[in-house]
């Protein structure tokens, strides 16, 4: 997915035009959408221990900051992340960079308020922990039923690191599933086919037939709607876990 910025143009684009280009054809749009090299998330990582041993601990710091929890970096792991970095980059440096790490992770006090956080950030409610099909998922999943009415609305939500196994939806006609992501990130993935992250606003159509999961990225809550197409004589066919090797070459 590429990365799109706009920052240079805004802010540079009259006085400095070539390096507002740079900033976002370049930079962001062509490095930073490099996923099939190294994940956003790692990227992020990298950028925020770079910046903090330079001491660059301002707007734009506070900016990739911003990014890197975006991208999936918790409260626990940029804590960790900097701590580390405090004896490599310098002592003082790292004071000032936790400073500014506060003040972006400051709504969230633990990692149990992640939950609760998630809820808020969405129009649909989360639901019940969703021990119907329990044994069909990674972790822990939640199910609202939204509509039950001409077709079948939910809304399935996934805690970090949790996905389903892999599924076929079966039909002799029509059929299928549609996902309408509405909170957090996630991926979708195909048999045979790399696989696609997800964000708030994407829809994934999966013909019947289609061996797939979905779920959370390890480090964020997602949450997606779960349309049911009609069909003749449907059904679904539950098949193996995604393994953990599969799972997480899914980040790169």
């Amino acid at each position: 997915m590429a990365v799109k910025q706009t920052a240079g143009r805004d802010a540079l684009g009259e006085f400095a035009p070539k390096f507002a280009q740079l900033n976002d054809d370049v930079l962001f749009g062509e490095v930073w959408s490099r996923e099939d090299k190294l994940s956003l998330r790692d990227r992020s990582l990298v950028t925020v221990v770079s910046l903090m041993a330079q001491g660059l601990v301002d707007s734009s710091f506070q900016f990739h900051l911003a990014s890197a929890k975006q991208n999936g970096i918790t409260r626990t792991e940029i804590a960790e992340i900097l701590t580390h970095g405090a004896f490599y980059a310098g002592w003082p440096k790292a004071w000032a960079a936790f400073r500014m790490a506060k003040e972006v992770w400051a709504e969230e006090g633990s990692e149990a308020d992640a939950k609760s956080a998630h809820a808020a950030s969405m129009l649909f409610p989360i639901g019940k922990p969703n021990d119907a099909f329990a044994q069909y998922f990674t972790r822990q999943s939640y199910l609202a039923p939204i509509s039950a009415d001409q077709v079948g609305i939910f809304n399935v939500t996934f805690e970090p690191g949790c996905r389903n196994n892999w599924h076929i939806h079966h039909a002799k006609s029509g059929g299928g599933q549609i996902l309408i992501c509405v909170s957090g990130r996630g991926y979708y993935q195909e048999w045979g086919k790399k696989a696609q992250e997800l964000f708030p606003g994407d829809v994934v159509n999966i013909p019947a037939g289609v061996k797939h999961w979905h779920g959370a990225t390890p480090y964020s809550w997602f949450s997606h709607l779960a349309v049911e197409v009609p069909a003749e004589e449907g059904s679904n066919e539950w098949l193996e876990p995604v393994d953990e090797d599969a799972y997480m070459r899914a980040l790169c």
